[in-house]
């Protein structure tokens, strides 16, 4: 007996030191965007939990340079992914690196100098097959591909290591504007990439493409503005393909790697408020694509918006689960969309899991233009945002409450779908959501967590005053720069697009034409543009409004846009009635919201006793098996961790800057770590350039 019990006492303590030996060399990774091609952003680690939370701490913090401090012109949306110790990000000025993350010590260093379009990268991809291991990234209009061990650039791949994504979606009358923004998706040997490109009527086309891993090769492309024979080319103009741009994902794809399906969203076809060249639903703008990832090949297809003129696109990747409806386990496919519904479909038939019921709306007013008769608006899940916005919804405390309600009294409201015309017409939420490029998180429960927004944004449609043969400075201006800098070249209320009245103050002539025609940050290349129209823009900034040749241009729209104008109260606080800012849990096998707390705060309006509000926000969440939900995101330039079971608050800690971009979780030799790169840079906060990883002591 006392053998026994010695070797079962002998057999025990082999059994915890093995544990406590693997736990020391535990490693779980981040493998790719949004912690993997399901885009759940969920970690199964739970180290860190609702009774430690609190006394997490900073782990290290590791500068990645290239902010531009001065004029808060850079960001970094970053969701850096973690493979075996290693940890791959993307700096302010979109040089990628490696660290280790465990300490935070740089391993290498891209040094990148080629002109081209400026971009916000939210992030890399990484391959291996046998002894190699790649990492693909966006520089611009460029994707390259580096060795994962040293960062050198694989000369192999492409021409001399890179792709110009330029070549193939040029067309008649378009820009050159195209950036690889949001990393690429991996099917095997396979690299499928969506792009940014413009959404002025000068729109580059917004083909998917299928690129082979190891020599850059094309291997198929699937053409979102159909061609003659091809199936949705009825659903356009004739010849629209030729003409028209855009219809483009941006916003990342979902991988279904057992099926090898790729669910690909895209965006509003350009030009993004009138569709009066463009009559028809608009197949495949502002779609959920299923794609046969080894061929592009569609095989099936959802539109969440007809015939677009809201620029109301998908705004963020899939997210891939499984649900259980009425006893039945389904693998199914979720989109978010900035007006905070949630269409989620069966994976292999595009089947919708809730029902989606076709709605009238108002048409248009405006000249040629022919709004869809009827939207799909799904009846469940529970929408995350609220859907209208009517004089009832304006805030009680706003400080000049007389004024917006005789602004109110003058604009186009009420609900989601108003066709936008020469009045003012409010959108509700704004025109970034709802939902943003953040995207939602879900956990092993099928909960679902989802940062968005509510702001009124108005805008308003005048006419294109376009002339083939001669114009003025004041309508070059106004067909190139006005839709995002206002008719008065104020900028945006909330700082996201800068003023350009005291332009002079910060460029002299030729430094003002290099930046038309190098873009930065959200802003196009207008490349496209004579040098004789740039130099008339920077003209009509000094105030003079000269003569200059117009543009035979085949794209230009007959009526431009006046702004994406949010709207403050003269205190600059939001016009609606908070939150402004929200995070909402909702079970996805009932869709039935579970909690709802606002997102962020105002310092100064909590001192005055005021609840809190929630910000205007940016970013993404992660969600751990830990019980935790981890945001940065808002305006205050807090990172935070609620209770994911009840939306308490139970940790924050103050950024650099603020952590617009979606946080990773991961664990190295036992540790685990919460990492999120401070950007900043929008919402008039400062621009960072620091990534800070976070642990328990």
């Amino acid at each position: 007996m006392k053998k026994f019990q010695l070797l079962v006492g002998i057999s025990v303590l082999g059994l915890l030191l093995g544990f406590a030996s693997w736990q020391k060399r535990m490693r779980v990774d981040w493998p790719a965007y949004h912690g993997g091609n399901h885009r759940n952003h969920f970690s199964p680690l739970k180290q860190i939990n609702i009774s430690n939370v609190s006394q997490l701490s900073l782990a290290w913090d590791y500068d990645a340079g290239g902010a531009d401090t001065l004029t808060n012109g850079t960001q970094m949306q970053c969701n850096p992914i973690i493979i075996n110790g290693i940890l791959y990000g993307v700096s302010a000025n979109t040089q990628a690196f490696a660290l280790d993350a465990k300490s935070g010590v740089e391993l290498w260093k891209t040094n990148i100098k080629i002109k081209t379009n400026s971009t916000t990268s939210r992030g890399l991809s990484y391959w291996s097959s046998g002894k190699k291991s790649r990492i693909f990234f966006g520089y611009g209009a460029y994707l390259f591909a580096l060795d994962a061990k040293t960062g050198k650039v694989i000369p192999s791949f492409g021409q001399e290591g890179k792709v110009n994504l330029l070549l193939g979606i040029q067309r008649d009358g378009s820009d050159e504007y195209v950036s690889l923004n949001t990393p690429v998706t991996i099917f095997k040997n396979i690299l499928i990439v969506g792009t940014r490109v413009s959404e002025s009527a000068t729109a580059l086309l917004g083909d998917i493409r299928g690129y082979d891993a190891i020599s850059g090769k094309l291997l198929w492309t699937f053409q979102t503005i159909p061609r003659p024979g091809q199936f949705g080319y009825d659903s356009w103009e004739k010849y629209n393909y030729k003409n028209l741009g855009g219809a483009n994902s941006w916003m990342g794809m979902a991988l279904d790697e057992k099926r090898g399906i790729v669910y690909a969203p895209t965006g509003s076809a350009a030009f993004d408020f009138y569709g009066g060249n463009r009559k028809g639903d608009n197949l495949f703008a502002n779609c959920l694509l299923a794609l046969d990832a080894s061929t592009g090949k569609r095989l099936w297809h959802f539109q969440t918006v007809h015939h677009d003129i809201w620029d109301r696109d998908i705004p963020a990747p899939p997210n891939l689960f499984s649900v259980n409806i009425h006893g039945e386990k389904k693998d199914v496919v979720s989109v978010l969309s900035k007006q905070g519904f949630m269409f989620v479909f069966d994976r292999v038939t595009g089947k919708p899991i809730f029902p989606i019921v076709e709605i009238p709306f108002p048409a248009s007013d405006v000249p040629g233009e022919l709004a869809s008769k009827t939207q799909p608006i799904p009846s469940w899940p529970e929408p995350f945002t609220r859907q209208s916005f009517f004089e009832k919804d304006i805030n009680p405390g706003v400080s000049n409450p007389e004024e917006i309600k005789k602004e109110f009294a003058m604009s186009k409201a009420g609900h989601a779908y108003i066709p936008v015309g020469k009045e003012r017409t409010i959108f509700f939420p704004g025109t970034d959501g709802g939902a943003q490029w953040g995207g939602a998180a879900v956990d092993e429960h099928q909960v679902m967590y989802i940062p968005a927004k509510e702001n009124p944004v108005y805008t308003s449609l005048i006419p294109n005053s376009k002339s083939l043969k001669m114009t003025t400075a004041s309508v070059v201006y106004e067909q190139h720069c006005m839709s995002c800098h206002g008719p008065n070249r104020q900028g945006s209320e909330d700082g996201s697009v800068p003023s350009l009245l005291q332009v002079q103050k910060k460029y002299k002539l030729k430094s003002f034409v290099e930046l038309l025609n190098q873009g930065r940050g959200r802003m196009p290349s207008l490349q496209h543009i004579s040098q004789e129209q740039k130099e008339a823009i920077w003209s009509f900034l000094q105030g003079e409004n000269v003569a200059v040749k117009g543009s035979s241009n085949l794209s230009i729209s007959d009526y431009l846009m006046t702004g994406y104008n949010r709207w403050f109260d003269s205190n600059g606080y939001p016009v609606s009635r908070p939150p402004w800012g929200t995070l909402t849990a909702i079970n996805m096998h009932s869709g039935k919201r579970l909690w709802q707390v606002p997102l962020g705060e105002y310092p100064e309006l909590m001192a005055q006793g005021i609840p809190r509000t929630g910000t205007d926000n940016y970013g993404g969440p992660a969600v751990t098996a830990g019980g935790l939900v981890f945001i940065a995101a808002t305006k205050d330039e807090y990172f935070r961790a609620f209770d994911r079971a009840t939306g308490e608050e139970l940790w924050r800690y103050k950024l650099p800057a603020a952590g617009y971009a979606s946080p990773s979780v991961y664990a190295v030799d036992g540790k685990e770590f919460v990492v999120i790169a401070c950007g900043g840079g929008k919402l008039k906060t400062k621009s960072g350039d620091h990534y800070l990883a976070f642990s328990l002591n």
